[in-house]
Formats: C-alpha cells, structure tokens, sequence
C-alpha cells in the first residue's frame, strides 16, 4: 500500500492509495456482478475457464466475461477474488457470480450442473428464460 502526501495552501492531508484503489475495484466489480446475470472472470490461457465458459454458452447463457490479464485492473480483481475463493483448495479463476452472488469456480459449477441444480439457478438469475 503506498501513501502519498497532499498538500494544500492550509494543511496536508494523508491518503492511502492502494486501499482506495482496492474499494474502487470493490466497487467496479459490485457493480458488474449486481448489473448481470452471469459474470465470469477468467484469464485467457485458463483451460477451466474455458471450460465454464463452454458450459455455460452449451446451455444457452450469454455470460459477461472479464479476462483479467486483458483488464486493466486485472491483477487487483485477481487478488479480490483470492479473497472470495478463500483459503480452500480451489483457484481464484474461473470465478462466477449468478444473480449477483459468488457462485464459486469449476468445481462448484459443474458440481451444480451434474446435480441439476444450475439451470434452475440461472433461470432464477434472469440468465435463462425456457
């Protein structure tokens, strides 16, 4: 995290910089997930990612998809997702949101889907119609 003095003509001020550019990426991802059906965060050369992305496009689902080495605050989105995926085994990317909540990456996905449990989810999100 990096701080960075301000001065002005009466006093100086503190800010920290990393924090806010953390809450904004917070914030620009809140606002992606909240405003879509179907997010999906993935890097471009993630063989999983393809795969999700597959599945979901194979059932009729037209995600919106953030590659993260493509974005400009990819590495930042990255290190937010590490914080969703937790301290499990599972990886960061793939990452997909339904309805606007964190549905979880490829094992939970296809977990989901194999159960029969997806569709029904998708179509609650608006993401599906039949």
């Amino acid at each position: 995290m990096q701080v960075v003095k301000e001065s002005s003509s009466s006093s100086s001020s503190m800010r920290m910089v990393g924090e806010s550019r953390m809450e904004s990426v917070y914030e620009r991802v809140r606002l992606l997930v909240s405003g879509n059906a179907v997010v999906v965060f993935t890097m471009s050369g993630c063989c999983m990612c393809h795969v999700v992305k597959q599945l979901l496009f194979g059932l009729g689902v037209g995600p919106t998809i953030v590659e993260l080495d493509r974005d400009v605050a990819g590495k930042e989105i990255h290190a937010l997702l590490f914080q969703l995926a937790g301290d499990g085994p599972q990886q960061p990317v793939p990452a997909v949101f339904v309805g606007g909540k964190f549905l979880g990456g490829i094992e939970t996905v296809m977990a989901c889907h194999i159960n029969g449990t997806l569709v029904p989810l998708l179509k609650q999100a608006g993401a599906l119609w039949l």
